[in-house]
């Protein structure tokens, strides 16, 4: 299965308890019921809400903002929802009032945390933006840099929320995560809503976070893809990009751009004399970008004060969707969609160990294709992980007659590693951290260790003893009931 999330952006509600809105939030659930409709396959769904849920955090209305996420809950549209405080949700109701505590009332997040979804590979961070924004009324150079420091400290806590590499709930390398970061107020001054005014004057610049390029810089160097938020109550989509350190003289010149997608959402209620508005974002396979096979795709919804129905605001492009490429290819190694696979299956049938197995063993490496040592060594060792995680299910699945192929095959490919790590000259210490780590991205390998063979060795001979290998691993498949035919020529449709 094809990674991909589909995710329904709303912000500032501005739900109140008296009910006022409940027409407005009527047609908002709807219109998302019905557009979400042709997301219904996509593994993970997700409802995300970026702040100002309430107007005041009053206990009459953190009770609405709790009927409203129950309401798009039971509509089982949604696998998961998730939302971030707005100003308004955790700020004091005065001197005679009583501040609810909203962060644990709505389950909101006080500084960061991050939601992981296996199947596709989205790291969702959720960061409360509240102290790092540039404050209305009292201004001056006290209050500025008080501002300034918080807002280092939120880049200090996402750099913290994210700097967990080896956490033990991914399954696949850190860097193939796709990240998306969802906060309440805009990092970036916007250039759309230049007209409004606060108190007379123009609110842009007390709106957005104090040192913005810093903590975008932030975003950027941990991997963040999209960055997702409200506040503003005006739409936007803004395309960030910095120089990629870690950028080669020979790869595309996309490459050499680390790039961040901001993007807007209004108030989906439509508050303050604002038009309303809500986003999808779709993140899959997409054919339309050489060389990158995922993308992300963007429609935003737009709903006129004087009108009652949502319409596609980006009308002048085809189905109105706005079409962005992924900053890199993010296809999985089998072997990590094997493992997402396998840990799904509390008891695997037969049948499912096949599938499983044919999906680690039919890879060009187990075939006739080349001497490619470093891939080789790769995709063994990936292999072998998952591997071993299968044979460790049979005393459970009540499948023992297949206990002794997997055990061989297991062996077999600690041959393989082996063999390709003695041509390419790596020791055994370098050989034990490679098998060491709970996940082994190719990268790594191919970017750290040596790819081409050490000097004075029999290359065909290697060749032929690897083949051999190959083929003894075929018989052991055809014992668990399937036939791919290693150690000879890849068919066309074998995957690298």
């Amino acid at each position: 299965m094809d990674r991909s999330f589909v995710i329904a952006h709303l912000s500032d509600l501005h739900l109140d308890g008296s009910g006022r809105l409940q027409q407005a939030i009527e047609g908002l659930i709807a219109t998302i019921r019905e557009t979400m409709a042709e997301f219904a396959d996509v593994p993970d769904r997700i409802l995300l809400i970026t702040g100002d849920l309430v107007s005041e955090p009053t206990p009459r209305a953190l009770d609405e903002a709790l009927s409203v996420i129950a309401t798009f809950r039971q509509t089982g549209v949604f696998t998961d929802i998730q939302a971030v405080a707005g100003n308004r949700d955790v700020r004091p109701l005065g001197l005679l009032g009583r501040r609810h505590d909203s962060y644990d009332y709505l389950n909101l997040p006080r500084t960061s945390k991050n939601v992981y979804y296996r199947q596709s590979g989205l790291d969702l961070v959720l960061l409360d933006s509240n102290a790092a924004r540039l404050p209305n009324g009292k201004f001056d150079q006290r209050t500025y840099h008080a501002v300034v420091a918080q807002s280092a400290r939120l880049s200090a806590e996402l750099a913290g929320s994210l700097s967990a590499d080896g956490r033990a709930d991914y399954i696949e390398p850190a860097e193939n995560l796709v990240r998306v970061l969802a906060l309440h107020h805009h990092p970036l001054p916007q250039a759309t809503g230049e007209g409004k005014r606060f108190l007379g004057n123009p609110d842009e610049p007390m709106m957005y976070l104090a040192s913005p390029a810093t903590f975008l810089e932030a975003a950027t160097s941990l991997n963040v893809n999209f960055i997702l938020h409200g506040h503003r109550h005006v739409e936007g989509l803004t395309r960030y990009s910095i120089p990629n350190p870690r950028a080669t003289a020979s790869g595309e010149a996309e490459d050499f751009w680390r790039t961040l997608y901001v993007l807007s959402c209004p108030s989906s209620t439509g508050q303050g004399g604002d038009d309303a508005g809500f986003n999808i974002v779709h993140f899959g396979p997409s054919p339309r970008f050489a060389g990158r096979r995922y993308g992300f795709s963007v429609i935003r919804y737009s709903r006129p004060r004087d009108d009652g129905s949502f319409h596609r605001l980006d009308g002048n492009l085809p189905d109105g969707i706005i079409h962005l490429p992924a900053e890199r290819d993010f296809c999985r190694d089998p072997a990590f969609q094997a493992a997402i696979d396998l840990s799904s299956c509390e008891m695997p049938k037969s049948e499912q160990i096949v599938s499983i197995a044919c999906r680690l063993l039919k890879r060009r490496a187990f075939y006739d294709d080349g001497e490619d040592w470093a891939y080789a060594l790769h995709a063994a060792l990936a292999t072998s992980r998952v591997w071993s995680d299968l044979d460790g299910q049979i005393p459970r699945s009540g499948a023992p007659r297949d206990g002794g192929a997997l055990a061989t095959v297991g062996l077999l490919l600690d041959r393989l590693i082996d063999q390709a790590a003695d041509v390419l000259g790596i020791d055994g210490e370098e050989l034990d951290d490679l098998r060491a780590k709970r996940l082994i991205e190719q990268a790594d390998i191919m970017r750290e260790l040596p790819r081409t063979p050490r000097n004075g060795l029999d290359l065909a001979a290697q060749r032929q003893q690897r083949l051999g290998t190959l083929r003894e691993l075929n018989a052991q498949v055809r014992a668990l009931g399937a036939d791919l035919d290693l150690g000879g020529p890849p068919s066309a449709g074998t995957p690298r």
